[in-house]
């Protein structure tokens, strides 16, 4: 994070701490919550960082310097006979380091480490006498919880009567969650109205009756014991507690250093989707617990633990400007430039706003913070504008009505959201189509991406599609920092890109409105390229998922003068496959199915599982509608799911799904 003048971090750190309170009250207080629990977790350790910079403005009362809010009404307060405190998060190898190096200024003594997966629920005390659960209760405040104790007995996984040489005084800490699988199921029952397990956990343990938490078959799993147990590590303390009864995580690890967990910590990430519960990063605690006891507390948090956590999906971040792009259409995009910031395991810089009604719904103008969403290698969005953070001059955004690349007039058409530039021979909508045209879902030409396409345009090494099949190695190599070799195995995907389906043939065409699944289903239905190019408008009207717009824009496709010129050019340089020759198209099991995708898919990508429905015969669809045969569901299945639910729309797992392939 880049240093703030003095000044600057006073008024941010004013406007953060009132903005977390805000949202921390309304969770903790109110059971209610407005942002994301990563998006929450981006504002604090921004706030963190910014006060590691000027030790000076840390005060009592900034939301670092303590734990939650209040406990809610309706239980028997408890006050805990330690508090129960939260953990500093870190989330790259470079902040664990410099954890470590803090530490080291406090000890020297050889550190080892304990590292333990973070469970994605509800911290809870537990407290028995004399080998009997006496009483459990909630983290609250951190020195103030909620009585759950009845709650609590209804849980398996927590003993009621304590195994083993257990001390007449015991008090253990841990999480209740709830399994993915009963978590699933219990979304099936009540017609999907559940976002996560962790809500839903910590919701059903602040339930006034006992039946419904026992209905929902919650868990529990330990993490650490107030009570001295006469052992000298961390991790016999959970060896310990194993003997008495409690559950501890399997794959806990003991490190003699931290370059050692960064793989424990890589390997957790990659098997999480795996993990019969949700988890959200790791927990590494010095090993040696009288070393961590050196260590001491520092504000809400101890100083010999770190909770490393996993890649957010959402995070906080700045709009420094706010551009907008031209596609290959003539629709102009918005697009927000971010401070950059680190999203799902990526940094992110930009953020599209698709158009001049969202950055209206939005409200978001430049200097802003925003709430960014990133799902795997989905294009970032922006989702929510933090308007009370927002710098006193700021002014609204307003949409160019001169094109930026060819300063031709701009329009928005009617009945439509997105702006177009007037000029059909604008140089940028010339580079956008080939761009689209050499894309994954198009020709798929590895290697030859926009910044490359850039410089053949600009030197005159293309001008169109049929152009490209006409590049030699010398053309390549004759660019700027462009390898003999580099050329030599471009060369070569290109020439494999020459013989096509005819799908993909048509999707890379660009026609206005065409997308793969209509790419698709007229490549289908018509079978060649000739009748396509031939088709009468009744003809295509008639199609199915094609409407009138659709349809008339396919006809006028094929009618222009230029784009005729332009595609006879390129069937010189092409040859199109017959998919059922290709070995494409194996077999028709899934003929007049349709499908839809939600959720991250473990063993495919969503692009690699779409092609083994169409493989098969079958469509997929981006939403659920009556129609809908399966819907395919993935961990963190989102809105696709409710609806499906809410229809009766068949929802089939991942391994449903391997097993229909096999079929």
């Amino acid at each position: 994070m880049k240093k703030l003048s003095k000044e600057t971090a006073g008024e941010r750190i004013k406007k953060l701490r009132e903005e977390i309170d805000y949202h921390r009250y309304l969770y903790h207080v109110k059971n209610n919550q407005e942002i994301s629990e990563a998006a929450l977790d981006s504002l604090k350790h921004e706030l963190f960082l910014i006060e590691q910079q000027y030790p000076d403005l840390i005060t009592a009362n900034s939301p670092t310097q303590r734990v939650a809010g209040k406990p809610i009404s309706g239980f028997t307060k408890v006050k805990h006979s330690q508090s129960m405190l939260s953990l500093n998060d870190v989330f790259d190898f470079t902040e664990l380091q410099e954890w470590k190096k803090r530490l080291k200024k406090i000890t020297d003594k050889k550190l080892t480490y304990y590292a333990e997966v973070k469970m994605d629920g509800l911290a809870v005390t537990l407290i028995y006498k004399d080998g009997q659960f006496i009483q459990g209760a909630t983290r609250g405040d951190g020195k103030v919880g909620e009585d759950v104790t009845e709650n609590l007995r209804t849980i398996e996984s927590i003993p009621l009567q304590l195994r083993g040489d257990y001390p007449k005084q015991l008090e253990v800490r841990g999480e209740v969650y709830m399994s993915k699988v009963e978590f699933d199921a219990l979304n099936k029952r009540e017609g999907g109205k559940y976002a996560n397990p962790r809500n839903t956990a910590a919701g059903t343990i602040r339930q006034l009756d006992p039946k419904i938490p026992a209905a929902r078959k919650l868990s529990f799993m330990a993490y650490d014991c107030v009570t001295d147990l006469g052992v000298d590590l961390h991790s016999e303390v959970h060896q310990r507690l194993e003997d008495f009864g409690f559950p501890s995580n399997e794959n806990n690890q003991t490190y003699t250093n931290l370059e050692e967990i960064q793989p424990y910590y890589e390997n957790i990430i990659k098997r999480r989707d795996k993990l019969p519960y949700w988890i959200d990063g790791i927990v590494i605690i010095v090993d040696m617990l009288d070393v961590y006891n050196e260590l001491g507390v520092a504000g809400k948090a101890p100083r010999g633990a770190v909770a490393y956590k996993f890649p957010a999906e959402q995070a906080t971040t700045i709009v420094e400007d706010i551009q907008v792009q031209v596609g290959r259409t003539g629709a102009l995009t918005p697009v927000a430039h971010l401070a950059p910031v680190q999203i799902a395991g990526s940094v992110v810089s930009r953020a599209t706003l698709h158009n001049e009604d969202e950055i209206k719904r939005l409200d978001v103008r430049v200097g802003d913070t925003v709430v960014v969403h990133k799902a795997g290698d989905i294009i970032p969005d922006i989702v929510q504008t933090l308007v009370n953070l927002r710098p006193k001059k700021s002014k609204a955004y307003i949409f160019p009505t001169i094109c930026p690349a060819c300063d031709s007039e701009v329009k928005r058409k009617p009945e439509e959201v997105a702006h177009y530039c007037t000029n059909a021979g604008c140089f940028a909508q010339e580079k956008e189509r080939l761009y689209h045209f050499v894309s994954k879902k198009g020709l798929d030409i590895k290697g030859l991406g926009p910044k490359i396409i850039d410089q053949l345009v600009d030197e005159g090494f293309i001008s169109g599609f049929a152009d490209i099949f006409k590049l030699t190695e010398g053309d390549f190599e004759s660019l700027e920092r462009f390898a003999e070799k580099s050329a030599t195995n471009l060369v070569k995907e290109i020439k494999a890109a020459s013989n096509i389906l005819l799908h993909r043939l048509i999707y890379a065409l660009g026609i206005r409105h065409v997308g793969e699944e209509t790419a698709i289903t007229i490549s289908d239905i018509f079978g060649s390229l000739e009748k396509i190019r031939s088709a009468e408008l009744s003809d295509l009207e008639v199609l199915p998922d094609v409407g009138d717009i659709v349809a008339q824009s396919i006809y006028s496709y094929f009618r222009d003068v230029k784009q005729v010129k332009l595609l006879d050019k390129l069937l010189v340089e092409i040859s199109i496959i017959d998919p059922q020759k290709s070995g494409y198209k194996q077999s028709d099991i899934f003929k007049g199915k349709s499908f839809v995708l939600t959720g991250a898919l473990s063993e495919f990508s969503r692009d690699e599982a779409k092609d083994q429905i169409r493989m098969r015969g079958g469509k997929v669809s981006s939403s659920v509608s009556k129609t809908t045969n399966y819907v395919v569901a993935g961990e963190k299945a989102g809105s696709k799911f409710d609806k499906a639910m809410k229809l009766g729309v068949k929802v089939i797992s991942e391994q449903e799904f391997k097993d229909f392939l096999k079929k």
